[in-house]
């Protein structure tokens, strides 16, 4: 079996990784792939954004199945695309993948059937915005309705500044097309959680809890960026909170989506805060989480390529998923400057040091350079190792951290350490 992997990130990278264990496939592309990606697949230098260049590539190397994991891609509809030619494509259709594409849609989607989440309101034009945020009580969350690398959410702690984050956005194009509706909503206080489930739109099969590290410094300190770190499971997701969330938003989800006529096949991401009136959802994503998705894989016993294939056949009630028992942290070693400005192209020493001292390392944002691995992104690795718990887990990654060397590298210390 031949299989196409979209995209070139570390959750690719954790994919591939795990596809590449399954005896059922004899080869992996990945279009475009990193450094690391290319030393178990055939990288092929396409962007995951164009769709015509990915088209072209399957209608002249048949492929018996195409992955899709990244935002973009999701949204421009290439699994619609891929399903008019008959071929095999796992992840959501662009009018599913809508849930993450417009937080508009989704805020919309789950006031509609009562699925908990923050009071909010929409807003296209800015006068109305900012009228709406005059005698608001602070703070405040902003978020950009459209797509923005995981940094279209800005928490306004007093009113100057919730006029200062409408009027980049709307008005000054901070996030381009993806900020011109925004969505304020009240701010949220628990613990956070993340969820990624499998659904074929039917079942859903939840893997083990997690929680992402949004902020850029420690202490949640710091802009927003797609995430410096992930452990698992989360501390706060006990079974009573799982059965509340399978019953009042899992399902609810997946059914209004069907309801919609956006039946939705692939992983979805749930979002959620523990406040003290139960869980709430925060945001979905359509798609493996970033890096969640390199804290989860390492943990996955069953063979992926089957459980992608059964929910494609909507199949997946069929299909046993099976976790190892433990935990797992993931830190992400980012360029100096990340999520702003940054450079690119300096080399990377220490990877196969740190491989042999049993941590996995998954490449996020690199390529080679006259034969070297140097920087290519602003997330540059992900560390990631599992143990029997998530305070062991933690301690082994940063206890090798040291041994991975660039030029401006800065992680945050405090990664499942709260």
């Amino acid at each position: 079996m031949k299989v196409l992997v979209i995209g070139g990130g570390g959750r690719e990278h954790a994919v591939v990784k795990k596809l590449s264990e399954s005896p059922k496939i004899e080869k992996i592309y990945c279009t475009p792939g990193n450094a690391g990606i290319s030393q178990i697949a055939q990288c092929v230098n396409i962007k995951a954004t164009d769709i015509e260049g990915i088209i072209n590539f399957v209608k002249t190397n048949p492929m018996d199945m195409v992955v899709v994991t990244p935002d973009d891609p999701l949204a421009l509809g290439l699994v619609d695309r891929l399903n008019e030619m008959d071929v095999p494509a796992f992840g959501p259709v662009a009018k599913a993948a809508e849930i993450e594409s417009s937080k508009a849609f989704s805020k919309t989607l789950m006031k509609k059937y009562s699925i908990p989440t923050g009071d909010f309101e929409i807003f296209d034009n800015a006068e109305k915005a900012l009228e709406y945020v005059k005698d608001k009580k602070y703070p405040l969350v902003i978020k950009a309705s459209g797509l923005a690398l995981g940094k279209g959410v800005i928490i306004v702690e007093n009113h100057q500044e919730a006029v200062d984050t409408i009027s980049q956005m709307m008005l000054n194009d901070m996030f381009g097309a993806s900020g011109r509706t925004v969505i304020i909503e009240e701010f949220l206080e628990g613990p956070e959680v993340t969820v990624l489930a499998f659904t074929d739109g039917k079942t859903i099969k939840t893997m083990p809890s997690s929680q992402d590290h949004k902020r850029a410094l420690d202490n949640d300190k710091g802009l927003n960026t797609g995430g410096m770190g992930a452990f698992s499971p989360s501390l706060y997701y006990s079974n009573e909170i799982e059965d509340y969330c399978v019953k009042n938003i899992f399902y609810p989800t997946i059914n209004a989506m069907k309801k919609e006529e956006r039946n939705f096949k692939g992983v979805i991401y749930f979002q959620m805060m523990l406040t003290k009136n139960g869980p709430k959802v925060i945001e979905y994503n359509a798609r493996f989480g970033d890096p969640e998705t390199q804290a989860l894989m390492p943990l996955l016993k069953t063979d992926l390529y089957d459980i992608f294939n059964a929910i494609i056949d909507e199949n997946l009630d069929k299909i046993d998923i099976v976790w190892e028992n433990k935990a797992s942290a993931t830190v992400v070693l980012a360029s100096g400057g990340y999520p702003k400005e940054y450079t690119k192209g300096y080399p990377i020493t220490g990877i196969e040091e740190i491989i042999q001292n049993g941590i996995t390392v998954y490449h996020m944002g690199t390529s080679v350079k006259d034969g070297d691995i140097v920087t290519n992104g602003g997330r540059v690795l992900a560390l990631t190792t599992t143990a029997d718990t998530v305070e062991e887990a933690v301690t082994k990654v940063y206890n090798n951290i040291n041994r991975i060397h660039f030029k401006d590298m800065h992680y945050r210390k405090d990664i499942g350490r709260k």
